[in-house]
């Protein structure tokens, strides 16, 4: 079988390095990295639309391509490969706007009574200070588009929530603080059946003892123990089935969440695997 990895960082090598194990597999990446070329051919990448990404897959007549990043989803290049004909894995792109945007995010966690924190959104800076009125500290803020996992701020006072309202506006969430242990619990889905990998959780903040503002994430673990057998069942039934059933979601589903005294509530969605996470799942 032929299968196109797209992207060129850690999650990617960790997808490419599973499915190697099977010999009979034809790899290839795009762009790939110096460690991927070891074990895949690794094709060149003029630039990331989903037209070149599906220009690339038809040069190796890819049998199945896997995206790693969270943009060519967003742009639809899993809309443009099935309407070419051809496997992939991933969310169209309206179903990509659950990581995409988080305004749209929240508003679909709320209106399909998906738990989650409460929120406000702000379209601009002076709606943004006059919400902070309605929250205590910590207090979270969010910038509504794609930052690669760094466009949260958790602000410990009113100052340091303005200069983060300041740096991450104009569209905005404001959202309640979350108390409990972070969970990332990340499903590959075909649309109906929904299968759970093994729950995982990344560490954020950028230095020691879990202080500073957050990253992408730098390391992460995997172990089952991480969730109970109830709590995974509660996750699926009124988190991730939701979420499926309503979207008719295909590709991974990444729920990043919080296990709060009254249950898990979700944080935010991504639209593929995880990176640190993958390299631990995988």
């Amino acid at each position: 079988m032929k299968i196109l990895v797209v992207g060129a960082g850690g999650r990617e090598h960790a997808l490419v390095s599973r499915l190697g194990r099977n010999t009979l597999n034809d790899l290839y990446a795009l762009p790939g990295n110096p460690g991927i070329a070891r074990i895949a051919q690794c094709l060149p990448l003029t630039d990331s639309s989903p037209e070149s990404i599906l220009a690339a897959a038809n040069s190796v007549n890819a049998d199945l391509t896997v995206i790693g990043p969270e943009a060519p989803l967003v742009a639809g290049v899993a809309d443009l490969f099935r309407a070419a004909g051809r496997l992939i894995v991933g969310p169209t792109a309206e179903a990509a706007r659950l990581e995409g945007s988080k305004v749209f995010a929240k508003t679909f966690f709320r209106d399909r009574g998906i738990p989650t924190a409460q929120f406000i959104v702000a379209e601009e800076r002076e709606e943004a200070r006059r919400a902070l009125d309605r929250f205590t500290y910590p207090v979270v803020i969010k910038a509504d588009g794609l930052a690669a996992g760094k466009g949260v701020v958790i602000a410990q006072d009113r100052v340091h929530a303005e200069h983060a309202i300041d740096s991450l506006g104009p569209r905005l969430v404001i959202e309640e603080y979350l108390e409990g242990p972070e969970v990332s619990f990340i499903v590959l889905s075909d649309g109906t059946n929904v299968v759970p990998l093994m729950p995982s959780r990344d560490h954020k903040r950028v230095f020691d003892h879990d202080e500073g503002p957050n990253t992408g994430g730098m390391g992460a673990y995997c172990d089952h123990s991480l969730v109970t057998d109830a709590q995974a069942i509660q996750i699926m039934e009124t988190i991730i089935q939701p979420v499926v059933d309503a979207t008719q979601y295909t590709g991974f589903l990444y729920a990043g969440l919080i296990l709060t005294a009254s249950g898990p509530k979700v944080l935010e969605f991504n639209v593929r695997l995880g990176d640190p996470e993958a390299q631990a799942i995988l």
